[in-house]
């Protein structure tokens, strides 16, 4: 096993041991580190156990490395080590609880079988010894190496307690689901079912961190079914949760939009690593239930549900603390997501592939992942016609670009022109004309081109005066 450690790596791992043999420590690599080492998946991040002052020996150690600075947490007895391209983390032996109703968990510092029972899964349960005289004996007290074998998730201890004490452990086994594309356990299933209301108390940052390491999965739909199963998904994504189910009136039913959801997520996994793409893959139909209504003759409509979408994801920022950024990124391709369909099924005019493209700016090509990421149908048939329509518009869209130049759309004529050939100081009739212009090339009026802008600016400026 430790041939399958890249030899950088290696050699600091060696180091620690040596400086723990020094300072009369024991010292062991654990966690993720030695599950992804057992399951020979690369990885960048080394967690480091030492059976004692876990803070002052990273300082030592940083200094080995010759890292000119670390990040110390000394309350949680933990510090980071920035080391070339990867990041070391070392912590003291210790144990995490949390009150009834507290967002902090409390640190007991421990030895090392307290330490490996108190983490969440028997598979991250395990320890690499890094002193020189035992180096890289496997502490597997759990059968997390079995566990491994067996594609399971089950906790070292009672999974009610495992739960209770850490309730942040629910959404880490919806996550590492998905990542590992492990079972969890039935007990442990149960033991979340039973606990679930107890995600309340762990702050919104660490929830939202994990929902979108689930999103960054290979196949999240495995975490955000694990969710729903349990009870968690209504506490922390109502919106999504709410997705489920189907009706049927006169014959005429409509997909199960959960289902779909999370189809269309896995879809965009398999076309883009960007979380974003998929977060908006995730969000894309929240606005259905509410707008979801049966027209007779003609079936089930969700009208206005992407404008409705886009104005509840406001709402959903705040809640799930996202960036702004993040935020005006998901509530553009939510509303968007229908555009291109629109295009496919309408003569459209160049305009419209115009305000499609300026609309959707630099997001341009995540959008039309998103909505070939959201062709769901098992008709073979049927799905390959949606995407030659695609490539029909993505087609019109580069005609359009390379005539135009429209990614960075904006007018020849600016502000500070208008307002010269004016003499007028900056105001809102000067807004009004370079929109006015702006509308004219978006509408084919004129062409992109400065001249053409200055002479229809001269034709209109009356109107506005």
């Amino acid at each position: 096993m430790l041939n399958r450690i890249p030899q950088n790596i290696l050699s600091t791992l060696q180091a620690a041991g040596r400086l723990a043999a020094e300072s009369n420590l024991e010292c062991y690599a654990v966690g993720g580190f030695v599950r992804d080492l057992i399951l020979n998946v690369p990885s960048k991040d080394v967690d480091i156990m030492v059976i004692g002052d876990g803070v002052d020996f990273a300082r030592k150690f940083g200094k080995r490395l010759k890292v000119p600075e670390i990040v110390e947490y000394k309350d949680f007895g933990t510090a980071l080590i920035p080391y070339g391209e990867f990041l070391i983390e070392v912590a003291s032996a210790r144990t995490e609880t949390y009150d009834a109703n507290s967002r902090k968990p409390q640190v007991v510092y421990s030895d090392l079988q307290q330490d490996l029972s108190r983490r969440d899964f028997t598979v991250n349960a395990m320890a690499l010894n890094l002193n020189p005289d035992n180096f890289g004996d496997l502490v597997d007290a759990y059968a997390g190496l079995q566990d491994i074998q067996d594609k399971i998730l089950r906790t070292p201890l009672d999974p009610v307690k495992t739960f209770d004490d850490d309730p942040l452990r629910m959404m880490r086994a919806a996550r590492f689901s998905a990542q590992l594309e492990f079972t969890l356990v039935p007990e442990a299933l149960e033991a979340i079912k039973a606990r679930a209301e107890r995600i309340s108390i762990v702050s919104q940052e660490r929830v939202t961190d994990e929902i979108v390491k689930t999103l960054k999965t290979r196949k999240p739909s495995i975490g955000f079914y694990v969710m729903q199963a349990t009870g968690l998904l209504p506490l922390v994504l109502p919106e999504i949760a709410v997705l489920g189910g189907v009706e049927d009136r006169d014959g005429k039913r409509h997909k199960d939009v959960f289902h779909h959801t999370l189809k269309v997520v896995d879809n965009a996994a398999q076309r883009t690593d960007k979380m974003q793409v998929r977060f908006a893959a995730l969000v894309h139909d929240i606005g259905k239930p509410a707008t979801k209504k049966f027209i007779e003759g003609t079936g089930w409509s969700y009208h206005g549900h992407e404008e409705l979408g886009r104005k509840m994801l406001n709402v959903i920022g705040k809640r799930m603390r996202l960036s702004r950024k993040l935020t005006a990124y998901l509530k553009r391709m939510t509303r968007l997501h229908l555009r291109p369909i629109a295009l496919v099924q309408t003569q459209v005019s160049d305009s419209g592939i115009r305000r499609m493209i300026v609309e959707a700016g630099e997001n341009l090509e995540d959008l039309m992942i998103l909505v070939r990421a959201d062709v769901t149908s098992k008709d073979p048939k049927r799905v390959k016609r949606y995407y030659g329509n695609f490539d029909k518009v993505m087609d019109r869209i580069e005609a359009v670009v390379e005539k135009d130049a429209m990614r960075a759309f904006q007018s020849p004529l600016r502000g500070d022109e208008i307002m010269q050939l004016l003499d007028m100081e900056p105001g809102p009739i000067i807004g009004r004309i370079k929109s006015a212009i702006e509308e004219a090339i978006l509408d084919g009026k004129i062409p992109n081109e400065y001249d053409a802008a200055r002479d229809y600016f001269f034709k209109i400026k009356d109107d506005y005066l």
